[in-house]
Order: structure tokens, then sequence, then C-alpha cells
């Protein structure tokens, strides 16, 4: 793995522009930092941090100047892998025309360790088994990953005890640790491609300097987790405590509100709407996020299977904790914490899980 030093994001932003990709990062808009298009360095959030609790997020700012200075945002990867909403098949005066999916070229920069273990449960899900998604197949071929190793984690971040962070070490085409003293970025090289375009970039070799302050950074990151969760035999106690009185606690606090599943990087639920227009000559099927908060989710045969929020709630908890195992090998958490922090009662699943078992 090819390890060089950049002294600034905004020829790599070039390179990447003019090799045909669509940047998104991290920008200030409405009072927090979203992924969105980005066109030059100065569009990143120089100097300005976050401050994340339970039900809190408040944006900080400082002189350091550094652009990465944040935990994860409440945009992941998700938004570009599995679309909020897209067409599906469209019929025209009863004739019915198939919608090819959309696959842009989009390089995220960015992203988190916890984002691209996100990425990689959804590869699972999608991609793996024996019928994948040809569409998230193709979505997923279109994006040039660029993870930024983490160095200020919030105070709702877990990723170490799920094991997904705070150092991105796969998944990646490229990964950067931003360093001070002086101001660089230390970048890793984690594909071919990603390898192409780190050649159309002035550059120069990473000393042993340079590695060990990135290092460093990624250490002090993993001393400095928000949160923590003992995940040691999850899979049993969790399904075992169906009867736990905790649960009645935690659904009077919950709204249902789908919050927590919808800044979720893995949760992939989905439902399918048929839209007519005003002329009712064009219907369109389109599939979008749902949630498995929402009463008609489990609804069959006219039934709702989980009418109370109580059992909404602990089928959520216990599936993502504990039988997404037996589904898909791994666990449904990467442990970014954006669901306690946008939780509007703040919820805070790591205590849920300590006050159950």
């Amino acid at each position: 793995m090819d390890v060089v030093v950049l002294q600034s994001l905004e020829p790599l932003i070039e390179a990447l522009t003019s090799s045909g990709y669509t940047v998104v990062g991290p920008r200030v808009e409405d009072g927090a930092i979203r992924m969105a298009e980005i066109s030059s360095g100065a569009d990143l959030p120089a100097g300005v941090g976050d401050v994340q609790e339970p039900g809190r997020y408040r944006l900080t700012s400082g002189d350091d100047g550094m652009v990465f200075g944040f935990a994860a945002s409440p945009d992941s990867a998700k938004r570009y892998t599995q679309p909020p909403r897209q067409t599906l098949v469209r019929v025209r005066d009863e004739a019915i025309e198939e919608v090819e999916q959309e696959a842009p070229r989009v390089a995220l920069l960015g992203l988190r360790a916890c984002d691209l273990a996100a990425v990689a449960v959804q590869d699972r899900v999608f991609a793996g088994g024996r019928h994948p998604d040809p569409a998230y197949q193709r979505r997923r071929e279109a994006l040039f990953l660029i993870a930024v190793n983490c160095a200020v984690p919030g105070g709702t971040c877990f990723c170490v005890s799920m094991g997904t962070g705070p150092k991105a070490v796969a998944g990646f085409d490229l990964a950067i640790t931003e360093l001070a003293l002086p101001h660089r970025f230390l970048v890793e090289t984690g594909s071919e491609r990603g390898g192409e375009i780190v050649a159309l970039v002035p550059h120069h070799p990473a000393t042993r300097v340079d590695i060990d302050a990135a290092e460093e950074v990624s250490r002090t990151a993993e001393s400095r987790m928000g949160r923590q969760v003992d995940t040691d035999g999850i899979q049993e106690w969790l399904p075992a405590a169906h009867d736990s009185p905790r649960w009645a606690d935690v659904a009077s606090r919950c709204l249902s509100c789908t919050n927590c599943t919808m800044v979720c990087p893995t949760c992939f639920c989905s439902t399918v709407e048929d839209v007519t227009d005003l002329t009712g000559q064009v219907t369109e099927r389109s599939e979008r996020w749902d949630s498995c908060f929402t009463l008609d989710f489990s609804e069959v045969s006219g039934s709702h299977v989980r009418s109370s929020g109580l059992a909404r709630y602990r089928q959520w908890l216990t599936h993502k904790f504990a039988t997404w195992y037996d589904q898909f090998g791994t666990s449904g958490c990467v442990g970014c914490g954006r669901c306690i922090t946008w939780c509007p009662t703040g919820i805070d699943v790591t205590e849920e899980l300590a006050c159950i078992r």
C-alpha cells in the first residue's frame, strides 16, 4: 500500500473532477455538516467541529484550520448506494416502460471507518447471496470511496466496541489522515484506481515522522470514544431478554419517529409505492426508504405483527445487534452513534443494552 503526503486537497478534488467524478464531501449546510457536492477545497468545513450527545448536535468553530475536525455527520454512503427514492417502472398509456437505475460516478470524500464497515454490510445484503441487486451493484461500482481516519470521535461514537474503527483498514480507494504542525494530509492507496488518481496529484513519499504522526492520531481517537458496548455473547443474551421490563421503559420514550433508522448507515428497509399523475395517464412504481418503526411495515393480511412501540423497538434493537449475525454473519451496527445523536428523546442504545443485560 503506497503512502504519500499531500499539502492540499485542492489538487485531489480537481483530479477527481477531471476524471469524471462528481465529488461529494462534507460542508456546512442548515446548521450541520452534510455530505453534498463540492467543487473546491474552499467548500470543506475548515475550523468547524461538532458536539454530539444523546438528542443533541451543535457545531463549534475554531481557528485550527482542520477540515475534518468533526465526528460522523447525519449523512452516510447509504444515500448513494441505496437512494432514498428510486423509480422502478413506469406505465404510460398502458405501455410499460422499464426505468434504468442511475449509477452516477461519485467520489465520496470524508467517509469514516464506520461508514466503510456499513458499506461492507450493505454489500452482503444487496450484492451477496443468490439474488444480488444489479442496480445496487452498478451504483456500488461507480463509487470512489475516500476515507478519513477519525481524529475527533463524537460523544456518541463507539466504533471501537464494534471493531469498525477509528482507523480505516479496508474497503477504500484512498484513506486520508489529516495531520497538523505543519498542516498536511497523509494518503494511503487502497485500490488500483486510487493509485491512478494519486498519480495525477502533486505529492511526496511519506516519511517515518508522517506515518508515526498518523498512527498517533488513530491511537488518540481510539482512547476518546464517547460510548462503549459489551458485545460478548450478545447473540445469545439479547434475544433471550425478550421479556425484560426495560423494553417497556424505552418504549415509553420512543416516538417511533424513524429517525434512528433513517440516519443508520446499514438499515435498508424499504417499501414500494404506486403513484398516478393528475391526468391518470402515467403511473410510476417507486421504491423508497421505510422503517421497521412504522406501524404498517409489519402488516400481514390486514393485521399488524408488531402493533406496539415496544414490539417494534425490541425487534429493531435485537435484529441490529444479534439476529443480524444469523442472516448476514456480521453485526448490523457499526458504532457510528448516529441513532443516539439524532434521536429526539435522546435514547442511547449503549445504555439500553447495558440495562437489558
